[in-house]
């Protein structure tokens, strides 16, 4: 296996954060706690996220088609119609296999606060 890359590593930020925007290993890369549009409705997160995704993507030439998996945290799962048509929308029917999840997020919390999160496994070759 090739050198593991590690891209936009947050570790020096007020809140100490610990963990690295994008790892590549081999041909696959994973992306972390993509996000957008806190605060908006849930389609603009959704849509943020996907935006927040390509925009790292882009930084290793690779593209929304080149996701394979990735995992949706959604603070309510009654939202995932929404999530589906945003999808629908921006992967074009070459959808990576998902896995969508409800959780509480531990900061931007509230009613107006984060409502999305997507990490994402996208293949190389």
């Amino acid at each position: 296996m090739s050198e593991i890359r590690r891209y936009s590593i947050d570790n020096d930020t007020a809140e100490r954060n610990a963990y690295s925007e994008i790892v590549e290993a081999g041909d696959f890369l994973f992306l972390s706690f993509c996000v957008g549009n806190v605060g908006q409705s849930v389609e603009a997160q959704v849509n943020g996220a996907l935006d927040d995704m390509e925009q790292r993507l882009s930084k290793v030439g690779l593209t929304l088609e080149s996701v394979v998996k990735v995992d949706v945290l959604m603070k309510d799962p009654w939202n995932i119609p929404t999530m589906e048509k945003v999808f629908k929308e921006r992967f074009k029917g070459v959808y990576p296999a998902r896995k969508t999840l409800s959780t509480d997020f531990a900061h931007n919390g509230g009613e107006g606060g984060l409502q999305v999160q997507i990490d994402a496994v996208a293949y190389k070759k």
